[in-house]
């Protein structure tokens, strides 16, 4: 039997097997995920919903051994860890609530003839393909929405971090939820796992999070049934720091933004404009708290960052941060990777970043933050929307005017204003352009999962 190590980025160590999951496995979960669908969605939405509340608490109540667990394979400090575990719990604590709320219309037509009627009902087998920066999240912020909606679901985690996944399927299972509406299988490589899931036939929703590219390739696997997808894609965050800004909140913003989860985060800012006139004050501060941070593992009480996933990710951010020195930046604190066995790369500032720079074209997915130099709004806007990725921007200003026709000036799904988080289950999270398709959270994230029915009515 083929098994997958699961390595401790803190340590390069394994801390777990799991079984890697063939084609003829995967296939057999989409035709358990088949079978179970008919009863599943017969399910009165009360019941789903109750379900979902019980594998919230279930999941409150495993909070520390789950926050561990994240920990141990993904390498993120263990209070990141247990707020994730928050976070993601939340969403099923979201839809137990939503899953009561599936509405329809009933119309009288324009012509007075006749009557519309229109319902909603579950897509069908659901394929969930999640990213190991957030194991627990955004496993739950797919399955949560599904399984309300009467979908039946195949989740393919990362296989870098495929313990959580697996032990929110335990969790599932403990809730109550029947056999074969949740299947968790986990592949590597999982390209020609997916892509064989997907020609089933049977596999009617593709909700994917990951990377720009990765997400392309599956739309053009996924367009040759046309299947229904979401994608949550690349961010590449532009931050954006007026002359009238309170610094202690941009500050404060600008750590959340650009150092939650270490900087591994698809909302994580990756180009930090800063105007002119406050340029030198807000970068010897910011500089002054990155140097704070200490790097180590994660379940260390001391440490305030962990180490980068792997070593692929360790050398990737290296090279970046090497060639933005060699095109004009400075580093004002960190520049190097870890002095031990770990994955780790030291929080690192860099300042007199040009607009030139390539790492400005990157999405980091590291500790490190490029200061850019800025003097006139209009510019600073055509910078920001001159990528292709249009996740969430985030703005720093007291005049709140300014900050709202920025906010709609900005080509993002969502904008942060005065604030540098933006995350929350009752709101709908999604990007523009490059960054995706649909939305994910909120009512939003319950309709992805849903057909719409129109019947014509004369009665």
């Amino acid at each position: 039997m083929a098994m997958i190590n699961v390595i401790n980025p803190a340590h390069g160590t394994v801390v777990g097997q799991v079984h890697n999951a063939s084609v003829a496995d995967c296939l057999a979960a989409v035709d358990a995920a088949h079978g179970a669908f008919p009863a599943w969605r017969s399910t009165s939405p009360r019941q789903r919903g109750e379900i979902l509340r019980k594998a919230f608490e279930l999941m409150m109540q495993s909070q520390e051994d789950l926050a561990r667990l994240i920990t141990q394979e993904n390498g993120k400090v263990l209070s990141d860890a247990r707020a994730e575990v928050g976070y993601a719990a939340e969403f099923f604590r979201w839809f137990s609530e939503e899953a009561v709320r599936i509405d329809g219309d009933y119309r009288r037509a324009p012509n007075g003839n006749n009557w519309l009627l229109v319902m909603r009902q579950p897509v069908g087998v659901s394929l969930l393909a999640t990213p190991w920066n957030f194991p627990a999240a955004m496993a739950t912020r797919k399955i949560g929405p599904a399984l309300a909606a009467g979908c039946t679901v195949v989740l393919k985690p990362a296989h870098e971090t495929p313990l959580t996944a697996l032990a929110i399927g335990e969790i599932l299972n403990k809730a109550g939820v029947p056999d074969g509406v949740v299947n968790v299988v986990v592949a590597d490589p999982p390209g020609p796992a997916v892509e064989a899931m997907l020609d089933t036939g049977k596999v009617r929703k593709l909700s994917f999070t990951g990377s720009t590219r990765v997400g392309s390739l599956l739309l053009r696997h996924a367009a040759k049934h046309v299947i229904n997808c979401s994608m949550e894609l690349g961010g590449n965050a532009p931050l954006i720091v007026f002359d009238d800004a309170d610094l202690d909140v941009a500050i404060e913003g600008t750590m959340l933004a650009k150092m939650r989860n270490g900087g591994a985060a698809c909302t994580a800012a990756n180009r930090l404009f800063v105007h002119d006139r406050v340029y030198g004050e807000f970068a010897e501060r910011l500089t002054q708290k990155m140097a704070t941070l200490r790097l180590g593992d994660g379940l260390d009480p001391s440490t305030t960052v962990g180490p980068v996933v792997s070593l692929a990710q360790q050398q990737r951010v290296a090279n970046l941060v090497t060639t933005a020195k060699s095109e004009g930046a400075n580093v004002t604190c960190g520049g190097t990777v870890a002095d031990d066995a770990s994955f780790g790369y030291q929080p690192t500032v860099l300042t007199d970043v040009p607009f030139t720079a390539s790492i400005l074209n990157e999405e980091v997915f590291g500790p490190v933050a490029p200061l850019v130099r800025f003097t006139d709004a209009d510019d600073i806007v055509a910078h920001s929307n001159s990528v292709d990725h249009g996740l969430v921007s985030y703005i720093f200003t007291r005049d709140i005017g300014r900050g709202m026709r920025l906010a709609e000036a900005l080509d993002t799904g969502m904008v942060g204003l005065n604030r540098g988080l933006v995350s929350d289950p009752a709101a709908p999270f999604g990007g523009t352009k490059a960054s995706g398709l649909g939305r994910e959270g909120a009512h939003d994230g319950l309709l992805a999962f849903l057909e719409t029915k129109y019947v014509a009515g004369n009665w």
